[in-house]
């Protein structure tokens, strides 16, 4: 049963990760899977396509400057056992020989998809990058960042030309939110209110049109902004959960991840790269 956009391949690998004890998001800083366990500090990630051809393999050799823990993940259409993409003891051999893991998802018309695993990762330092801290600032630790900072999975791994659910995206709806409660409001206010620190660089800069200042420090609700908190209700929604969840959990202080996602970020350096990955 061939695929005809490579999003379909997502959810199977993404409940395949997460029966590992994986949580995972899409479209995390241009990677179209990232994954973290708990108790590890190296993160899991996963590039998607229909076919296995160079662009994959390419996209593979990127990620393992993130991580040593680096899968490429293909459908295995049995109706194309002939084809060059399809020649999977070659491909292994590949993919082992780069350090990348292999694995293959086979959808069926009336059974759950099948994904297999064909080789495992082990990319080049393996053992060293285990133990190496998260250097402030690294490409890395700006995806660990991004990854803690979303409430959610609202991406589809895989999606080009759409609306991402960024992490800043999620703290200017909740901004908005704030201010059609309140009408007007000073970004001093709203920044108490939705619990957003940047809120008044969120309102100055105004990426995506939601804003409008009414007085001197005053701000207003535009159309585009009520249009933004109905076509983005299920991610207010599912921040509420996960508020009312944070209260009840008191977060653990050694652990390394949710130090990385709750560090304060200058949003010169942070804000303008999220916008990007919309």
């Amino acid at each position: 049963m061939a695929v005809r956009h490579e999003t379909e391949l997502y959810a199977p690998i993404k409940a395949f990760f997460e029966s590992l004890g994986y949580e995972i998001k899409g479209e995390v800083r241009n990677c179209d899977l990232v994954g973290i366990k708990p108790e590890q500090q190296e993160p899991l990630i996963v590039e998607i396509k229909k076919t296995f051809n160079l662009s994959l393999v390419l996209q593979g050799m990127q990620r393992l400057k993130l991580t040593s823990n680096v899968y490429v993940a293909v459908e295995r259409n049995r109706a194309k056992k002939g084809a060059v993409n399809q020649r999977w003891n070659e491909l292994v051999g590949l993919c082992r020989q780069l350090g990348l893991g292999l694995l293959t998802v086979t959808l069926f018309k009336t059974k759950p998809p099948l994904v297999e695993v064909l080789c495992k990762p082990e990319g080049p330092n393996r053992d060293e990058r285990k133990t190496t801290a998260i250097r402030p600032g690294s490409r890395k630790e700006r995806l660990l960042r991004e990854f803690h900072a979303r409430s959610g999975d609202y991406n589809t791994g895989g999606s080009t030309r759409l609306k991402l659910v960024t992490a800043y995206r999620e703290k200017a709806l909740r901004v908005a939110a704030a201010l059609q409660v309140l009408g007007e409001a000073a970004p001093v206010q709203l920044a108490r209110t939705a619990a957003v620190s940047g809120a008044a660089a969120i309102l100055q800069h105004n990426y995506y049109g939601w804003f409008e200042r009414v007085a001197r420090g005053r701000y207003k609700l535009t159309p585009f902004g009520e249009a933004a908190l109905s076509e983005y209700a299920a991610v207010l929604q599912e921040q509420g959960n996960e508020a009312a969840a944070a209260k009840t959990i008191k977060p653990d202080e050694g652990d390394v991840l949710h130090q990385i996602a709750e560090t304060p970020v200058p949003y010169s350096s942070a804000a303008a790269e999220d916008v990007e990955d919309d």
